[in-house]
């Protein structure tokens, strides 16, 4: 094996996913004999979402290169061409940085593109987060299919392991690591309540909730009719209550989604919506919030780790392991409304999150780097369960 520093590269999409990856980079930069890529595309580099390109730069990093890739369209038209230029923008990005090890995280039609160019290449890759489910949305499909790309492994929990044992990746590839968003909540720096105010342009008051809403991108046209369910909850919440709305991601019909949540927020009192966060102010406001409210990975992720509780409406997280603290609810006004009143009842209070001890990064980095021979990994087999393992039909 040569001595030279390998090249460990990372793509990030969006203020999401970059938010997960910081300490993962930041493991992966500071162990010897690894040299730390990233490739930047996506959500980044629109204004609308806040260009969060700067946020990588205000953490530290370097960006390596820039893939732009977002057109003016959240059809799926829109988004298929996305992907397309996302290949090829991630094609031209890996032929000048030879990375050694390609990294994926999560399910995203950017993480999607570059999954696509990394095969092809024949560039090995590490995908984070695979195996979970979220039965509402196309990137249940994405996922999976990433993962097949993929070489390497780091799951969530032992539930998503077990479906990438189902998928047929082999035990020797996937490794149990925890979620990397609680190595976050374990080391950074928050906020006090007075600065998250002024960070989000409004007093936080006595009671507050976090509101989150992203497409449920498998049925079409079914992400307005439940957003406007959402709505019709909301509005029976006493008008003192603030409400921060942090906008919607780059997926189809999420323009059309932020323009409702921009209008709602200026028809209420008490009531702001904000392109970005970022990840210290975010995780912030999520400290200091009285509920979590929609349908982001973060209130079934995040959120049980500051005990705060989680209203998750619709199927788009359905399928994912959750804390006590997590309520479900169909979409639907009344059903939204009597799981806030839950959530509400239960308060704040310590839980336990399914997801991991915020050590997670470490041992991402150390498995990385005790890895010999990446290309090996290039040779990859189907692995079929034991028969005792398969269910009889």
């Amino acid at each position: 094996m040569s001595n030279a520093a390998r090249n460990i590269c990372f793509i990030t999409g969006s203020r999401a996913d970059f938010g997960l990856l910081i300490w993962p980079m930041r493991a992966i930069r500071d162990m010897p004999g690894l040299t730390l890529q990233i490739v930047a595309t996506g959500m980044h580099f629109a204004p609308e979402f806040g260009y969060t390109f700067n946020a990588i730069r205000d953490e530290g990093f370097e960006i390596n290169e820039c893939v732009e890739t977002l057109l003016s369209s959240d059809t799926g038209a829109g988004v298929a061409k996305s992907v397309g230029l996302g290949v090829i923008g991630c094609a031209d990005a890996f032929t000048r940085l030879q990375p050694d090890l390609v990294v994926l995280l999560g399910d995203r039609f950017e993480m999607f593109a570059a999954a696509q160019a990394a095969m092809f290449m024949r560039t090995p890759m590490a995908h984070l987060f695979g195996g979970d489910v979220t039965e509402g949305s196309v990137d249940e499909s994405t996922r999976h299919a990433i993962s097949k790309m993929s070489h390497l492994h780091f799951t969530s929990n032992q539930a998503s392991t077990q479906r990438l044992l189902q998928l047929g990746e082999h035990p020797s590839r996937i490794h149990t690591i925890g979620s990397v968003g609680i190595d976050n909540i374990r080391r950074i720096d928050l906020m006090d309540r007075a600065d998250v105010g002024r960070a989000v342009g409004m007093a936080l008051g006595d009671r507050c909730a976090l509101v989150t809403f992203h497409p449920v991108t498998v049925e079409a046209g079914r992400s307005i009719a439940e957003l406007n369910e959402l709505f019709g909850a909301l509005k029976t919440l006493d008008p003192a209550c603030r409400l921060v709305f942090t906008l919607a991601n780059a997926d189809s019909e999420g323009r059309a989604l932020n323009s409702r949540i921009e209008a709602f927020a200026r028809s209420r009192p008490n009531t702001v919506a904000v392109a970005s966060l970022g990840q210290t102010r975010y995780l912030s406001l999520m400290n200091q919030v009285d509920m979590v409210i929609g349908n982001s990975s973060s209130g079934v992720l995040e959120a049980p780790s500051f005990g705060v509780p989680t209203v998750d409406v619709g199927d788009r997280q359905k399928g994912r392991e959750h804390a006590a603290s997590v309520f479900h609810a169909r979409p639907e006004s009344g059903a939204i409304a009597a799981a806030i009143s839950q959530a509400l009842q239960r308060g704040r209070q310590a839980t336990v999150n399914p997801y991991g001890d915020g050590a997670s990064s470490r041992r991402f980095a150390e498995i990385v780097a005790n890895i010999t021979d990446f290309r090996q990994l290039l040779k990859k087999s189907f692995y079929d369960l034991p028969a005792s393992g398969m269910q009889q039909g």
